[in-house]
């Protein structure tokens, strides 16, 4: 079965115009739909590829600013604060290597790149995965992307999933790209092959996060970030 699936983030918390979370100093304003929630909670939805003891390590080390205050995990938020966060990399992390990964490029201009991704390339460093990344490709690809936020990255693909990722060549481009995210104005389409039988459009409305046994996992998880996935049946292949 062969379905179409329009996926839309509700809040874009999974792009990185809101978890642009840096080795270095990272500013940027708490969204207001997470108003009511702990900070630690609301770092948990912002930067989702720390871990929360990272985030509450840096919150007890006050490395974490909301309004010019360091506070405890449990501080309450209430949207729009000025979020600062002050960072190092722990002592295995590393800085991210230039690799000759081959990368498949659609479009390229002296602004931004549209890469075709392949099933089964991670988008960027992390737990287990500390080299031969999309991430490390861009860098062999274009090294000045060294000098701009996550090499361009403004938004990524699960490992397993293929598709059309838009990589920013400029800080600039990263910006106005970040914009357009934020604004929604971006439009994003899957096709996936479905077992069993779906037989009319439907939609996928629960809330998301980090698997809560495999980390490298996402899963309907209450209290999770907010997602809403609408489908349709473009064909049905019969047993197969």
């Amino acid at each position: 079965m062969n379905l179409a699936i329009d996926n839309t983030r509700v809040n874009e918390l999974k792009d990185y115009s809101l978890a642009e979370a840096a080795d270095s100093r990272s500013e940027l304003t708490i969204p207001r739909e997470l108003a009511g929630l702990r900070i630690d909670q609301a770092l948990a939805r912002m930067f989702p590829e720390h871990s929360r003891s990272r985030l509450q390590t840096w919150l007890r080390d006050g490395l974490i600013l909301v309004d010019g205050r360091s506070p405890d995990a449990k501080h309450k938020i209430w949207g729009g604060e000025h979020l600062l966060v002050e960072t190092v990399p722990l002592p295995q992390e590393r800085a991210e290597q230039a690799e000759a990964i081959p990368l498949q490029i659609v479009f390229e201009d002296a602004a931004l790149l549209v890469i075709d991704k392949p099933a089964g390339l991670v988008v960027h460093p992390g737990s287990g995965n500390w080299s031969g990344t999309l991430l490390n490709a861009l860098l062999h690809h274009v090294p000045e992307l060294a000098g701009v936020p996550r090499a361009g990255i403004v938004h990524r693909l699960d490992k397993d999933t293929s598709g059309l990722l838009v990589v920013a060549k400029t800080l600039e481009a990263q910006t106005d790209l970040i914009r357009q995210l934020q604004a929604r104005t971006v439009k994003r389409h899957y096709l996936a092959l479905v077992h069993g039988e779906v037989l009319r459009p439907g939609e996928v409305d629960a809330p998301i996060a980090r698997h809560p046994v495999q980390r490298t996992k996402m899963a309907v998880v209450g209290g999770g970030r907010p997602a809403l996935t609408r489908y349709v049946v473009r064909e049905q292949l019969g047993k197969v």
